[in-house]
Order: structure tokens, then C-alpha cells, then sequence
């Protein structure tokens, strides 16, 4: 259940397009938007879906939708998106997963602009591939956001939050030992 979490490298200052500028509530030690909770939403006849006011002003000025891990839709500030592509592209292109991944990841990546009333189209395919119909769970994690078909995010925190539980991590997160 618990993998590890690939590095992408060292984090941009605030304000470089990657939702964190004057005014945002994001930033901490690595400069990054955060994004936290679960919050339940419905996608509309349109495959729209309205984005969590507390993200809103982080994702205003545009964002990505694109194939998340686990069969959700993941959602990207531009900057925190063009960094991910920078590190993928620096992953060996004679690997055939490095290169499928890419391949993958790009090809359903699409940019989007929040409307007025904060609401995004996710594009059929994206929806498809998550198995989003209509009740839906929007997650924050960490500097991208996650939409989940709402009983498939149940099943999943369920299994996730007995492992975490039960999970005997040898890290000391006070020292970074």
C-alpha cells in the first residue's frame, strides 16, 4: 500500500507561478502551495466540477488536470506542474516505464482556467479514467490537488488509514534522522 514517493527536487521561491504568491496562505519552509482536507463535490452535466473555495485563489490564474496515481485526476498549479514535466524529462528516455509514463501523464495532462463561480471542465477521458460519474472527493495533497469518484476514495482511506495506523516508521521527524 505505501510506496515511496519519488523526489522532484528542490522547491521554487513563492510567487513563481506555482499558486503561492501575495496574498496566498501557502508557503512554509519549502515555498510550495499546500493543499490539505476532503471535501465532498458533485460533477455537473458539463464535467465540471466546482473547485474547494479555500483552493481557489491558489488555481485562479490557471492550473493542469492530468492522470493521477491510483486512478484519480490530479490537479496542478502551473508551476508545480511544469516542474514535475522538468524532472520527468530528465528520467531516462531508453526506459521504457520512464517513457511510458511520460507518454501517459502528457497526453491526458490539459490546462484549464477556473471559471467565475471556480468551477473546471475535467475532459471525458480524464473522467473516464478515474471513473468519475457524479459524486466526487477532492483531496489536497501537498502541492496538487486529487479528485476521486467519491465510493472509490472511501475504499481507498480505509485500507490507507489502517496502514498509517499501524505503520512503525524508522524516521525520527524531530532530528530528520
Amino acid at each position: 500500500m505505501w510506496r515511496v514517493v519519488e523526489d522532484i527536487g528542490p522547491q521554487w521561491p513563492p510567487g513563481g507561478g506555482d499558486g503561492t504568491g501575495p496574498g496566498s496562505t501557502a508557503g512554509g519552509v519549502l515555498g510550495a502551495a499546500l493543499f490539505t482536507g476532503e471535501h465532498q463535490h458533485t460533477l455537473d452535466a458539463k464535467g465540471r466540477v466546482i473547485l474547494p473555495a479555500r483552493f481557489r485563489d491558489r488555481l485562479a490564474s490557471g492550473l493542469y488536470v492530468a492522470p493521477g496515481q491510483d486512478r484519480c485526476v490530479d490537479v496542478y498549479p502551473v508551476g508545480v506542474f511544469e516542474k514535475r514535466v522538468e524532472h520527468l524529462r530528465s528520467l531516462p528516455r531508453e526506459h521504457g516505464g520512464a517513457r511510458g509514463y511520460l507518454r501517459v501523464f502528457l497526453a491526458g495532462a490539459q490546462q484549464e482556467t477556473p471559471d467565475g463561480q471556480g468551477r473546471v471542465t475535467l475532459p471525458s477521458r480524464l473522467r473516464e479514467y478515474a471513473g468519475l460519474e457524479r459524486d466526487l472527493t477532492v483531496v489536497g495533497s501537498d502541492d496538487k490537488i486529487e479528485i476521486w469518484d467519491r465510493e472509490t476514495w472511501e475504499a481507498y482511506r480505509a485500507a490507507a488509514e489502517e496502514a498509517f495506523a499501524t505503520l512503525d516508521v524508522p524516521f525520527d521527524f524531530g532530528t530528520g534522522r
